[in-house]
């Protein structure tokens, strides 16, 4: 009896020995990196409708342009979604949304027919959420929900500017913002001080003059009947962190509360290069500090040790440029002690000018030199460049290929993985690249379909290999397809593409050794490592190797 309760408690230690040791290996499997993170970005508004309830407010009832109106997307229509397992289908590990900010009441005509706010970068009260999109308690259960399934979450920052001025929307207060001019981009001093376009107030960021709270904001939260305890932590906030009561630290206080009251991952951070480097300065130690005060809070909710995630736009930064960005008499690093990436508009014309083999190589090298320690957010489309990388839709492929298999972090447009269409009659400018999503193709359309399936392949083959985007790259060949390896520590995997169909050999010589048995991830098959080499059978062009 006491020899079977021996083994019994032998048992029992090898057990409990063994179950950590295989959660590690689990973790390190799905290790995170921004540097290597495939992001979803999507238009709140133009996703999916999750709750018809709050289609409509503020009267914003007028005819609108061709998709320049609410179409109804809201946060809860995200939240059904990860549910559903869609993002994480699509090897998808971080979202980033458009702002979630209370937008401008009324609408503008600017020769476009009338526009509302809903791509949500109008802002008229950064502490509020738009009821158009949801509630504090909806965006509280998505970020929740998304961490559970291991997916981050980016909210989107506007610091650079007000929503326009409407019948509705009074203009803030001159102490608070210019009105004029207008920018014309030949230097430093006429892209920051001065309004992107007209009729969108330029916040006042280079001040550090103490201003009263407008009028109309105080009106609105006593009518809420929240103005008590909005002025509460405002006084709480500049007492606890010395700064002046200038404009840009009233928006900065009204920011980081996302952060500590809702525990979101980053900010995708808005017209960057029109407010003066020193206030993303600013601003990351305001992230920094919320973000390390949420996690003291909540310990229980800490994801891992990654910092607070800033990526920047900094329109028409390119890879090319290293750490500075030109303006012609003034060159600026916005990496330092600020963002830890910025968007890169370069990709797109890359893959249209160069061969596979060097775009790969060129990103490599420039990550792994001048831009050693930072990151860049590569995309193929966007929500404002008129100029995508492939508008009619006819190589959502290597669209795919392309994205997910440069070393980088990638951003998935919606509907990039389901060829929503670009070119959207009787739309004006933007509006075009701005619709809804096509989900009614997704479960129906045969070819959606095999072009999801791609972007899913690729998506979780990047999402379980943190080296596709951020490890070290090595071309194998040239010859009759593309083949090369990725190698992050100890996580190391094999890619060729435009290989031929059907049989396809492969060098593996310098990752995996004879005899080692590794899964092609694209057409689930089993092969052995002989002779250095893997030989395989499949009808695709593609295959993606990785340790069984």
């Amino acid at each position: 009896m006491k020899k079977i309760l021996f083994l019994l408690v032998l048992a029992t230690i090898i057990s409990c020995q063994e179950k950590p040791s295989e959660k590690m290996a689990e973790i390190k499997q799905k290790e995170f990196v921004w540097e290597g993170a495939n992001i979803y970005f999507l238009l709140t508004d133009r996703f999916n409708n999750g709750d018809s309830s709050n289609d409509i407010n503020f009267d914003r009832t007028k005819e609108a342009g061709k998709l320049r109106g609410f179409e109804g997307g809201d946060i809860k229509g995200i939240t059904q979604k990860i549910k559903e397992g869609y993002f994480t289908k699509l090897g998808i590990n971080a979202i980033w949304m458009t702002p979630v900010v209370e937008q401008i009441h009324g609408g503008t005509d600017e020769g476009t027919g009338l526009s509302y706010g809903f791509h949500g970068y109008w802002t008229k009260d950064w502490t509020k959420i738009d009821p158009n999109y949801g509630t504090k308690e909806d965006l509280k259960e998505l970020v929740d929900l998304a961490h559970k399934n291991g997916i981050r979450v980016l909210l989107d920052a506007v610091i650079n500017h007000t929503g326009p001025v409407t019948d509705k929307d009074p203009v803030w207060p001159s102490d608070w913002v210019r009105t004029e001019p207008a920018c014309i981009y030949k230097d430093f001093e006429t892209t920051v001080n001065c309004t992107l376009v007209e009729n969108l107030p330029d916040i006042k960021t280079e001040s550090n003059e103490a201003v009263e709270l407008p009028k109309h904001l105080i009106e609105k939260w006593k009518a809420e009947g929240r103005y008590e305890q909005e002025i509460k932590e405002l006084d709480a906030f500049f007492t606890k962190t010395g700064h002046p009561k200038a404009p840009r630290f009233y928006i900065m206080k009204w920011l980081t509360d996302y952060i500590t009251e809702f525990g979101i991952d980053g900010y995708r951070v808005d017209t960057v290069k029109h407010t003066e480097e020193f206030v993303w300065q600013e601003f990351k130690q305001e992230c920094d500090v919320a973000f390390a005060d949420y996690k003291k809070n909540n310990p229980e909710k800490v994801l891992d040790n990654n910092n607070f995630y800033l990526v920047g736009e900094v329109y028409n930064y390119a890879v090319s440029h290293g750490k500075s960005f030109d303006f012609g008499d003034k060159k600026v690093n916005y990496f330092d002690k600020a963002f830890n990436s910025l968007i890169n508009f370069e990709l797109k014309w890359n893959v249209k000018q160069m061969a596979e083999k060097d775009v790969f190589t060129k990103y490599d090298s420039l990550l792994n030199t001048e831009l050693k320690g930072y990151g860049i957010l590569n995309y193929m489309t966007s929500h404002d460049d008129g100029q995508p990388f492939d508008k009619e839709r006819k190589m959502p492929y290597k669209t795919a290929t392309m994205l997910l298999l440069t070393p980088g972090t990638s951003q998935v447009y919606y509907g990039d993985e389901s060829t929503r269409d670009l070119t959207i009659e009787g739309t004006v400018g933007d509006a075009t690249l701005r619709s809804f999503m096509n989900w009614d193709a997704i479960s129906s359309d045969e070819n959606t379909k095999e072009v999801l399936n791609h972007w899913q392949k690729l998506g979780q083959f990047r999402a379980n290999h943190t080296a596709v985007g951020a490890g070290k790259h090595q071309l194998i060949s040239d010859e009759n397809g593309l083949v090369f390896s990725r190698v992050r520590n100890d996580d190391k995997v094999i890619a060729g593409i435009n290989l031929p169909k059907g049989n396809k050999e492969l060098n593996v010589a310098s990752v995996f050794e004879n005899g080692q048995k590794l899964n092609d991830f694209y057409s689930n098959q089993i092969v052995e490592v002989k002779d250095g080499k893997v030989s395989l059978e499949s009808d695709f062009d593609i295959v993606l190797l990785e340790k069984k």
